[in-house]
């Protein structure tokens, strides 16, 4: 592998410039883009603004994300976000797996530039007995098996990592930690969606960020045919017009409540 791999087509970032009305979309650890651009490209046919950054470290070699670390991850986000608000009058930021973390991470630090909060079988913890020695292990090996593709639908591809590196691994956790800490500081309108049926994340994530934030709003959907990656399984249509209705309900006031 080169010092750096080339960005893999079906990885790049999307971008469209529309209305007022912003959303930032966040893939997931070892994922890419391609999980949430098509959710974007929704939004942007209804005339919204949109960007769906490329995490660092992804969409190229898993080899590059040993090199990166969760600050680097989420400094390409907050870029993302404060563009976004500089263009628009409200935001909505969107995640999926860790992806969902690091719009937690926004609501906490940026409460002003958030104004609404989706989040699609989101990360901040997990029960897994191998991921509690990733600290460990990151010194022993470099990867293990990869947790890419959990979709039930035939022929989905989020074109994610084969592995999963330990050192971003290990990196990640310590952002679950940060994050898991300030919870109470969420305080924009949230929509959680949850898979029943998902072999990435456990169910005490979600029970840990909805006992945990202040939001005034939540609605938690249960996603009941679509596996971790719901942004491209049988669920996605749900996802995108429950979205739509939730920010129609309730961020078109956000800032001024």
């Amino acid at each position: 592998m080169s010092s750096s791999a080339p960005v893999r087509p079906e990885a790049q970032p999307f971008s469209h410039d529309g209305d007022g009305l912003g959303f930032l979309l966040s893939h997931g650890f070892t994922g890419s883009p391609a999980s949430m651009t098509p959710w974007g490209r929704h939004l942007a046919d209804q005339g919204h603004t949109v960007r769906v950054p490329r995490l660092p470290g992804h969409g190229t070699h898993w080899k590059e994300m040993n090199r990166t670390g969760w600050q680097d991850w989420y400094a390409e986000v907050e870029r993302a976000l404060v563009e976004l608000n500089d263009r628009c009058d409200r935001v909505v930021v969107a995640g999926l797996s860790m992806g969902g973390c690091l719009g937690l991470r926004l609501a906490q630090q940026h409460p002003d530039k958030v104004d609404g909060l989706v989040l699609v079988n989101p990360a901040v913890a997990s029960s897994r007995f191998d991921v509690k020695l990733v600290p460990l292990l990151q010194h022993v090996v470099p990867a293990m098996p990869g947790i890419g593709n959990d979709i039930k639908k035939p022929g989905a591809d989020e074109y994610g990592y084969d592995k999963t590196p330990l050192t971003a691994l290990a990196s990640m956790l310590r952002m679950w930690a940060e994050v898991r800490g300030d919870l109470a500081a969420v305080r924009a309108p949230l929509l959680f969606f949850r898979s029943n049926d998902d072999h990435v994340v456990d169910p005490s994530s979600r029970d840990l960020i909805l006992g945990g934030v202040s939001s005034a709003v939540i609605d938690d959907v249960p996603l009941l045919d679509s596996y971790h990656v719901a942004t491209l399984d049988n669920d996605a249509p749900t996802i995108f017009a429950r979205t739509d209705q939730f920010v129609a309900e309730h961020v078109g006031a956000a800032r001024d409540a």
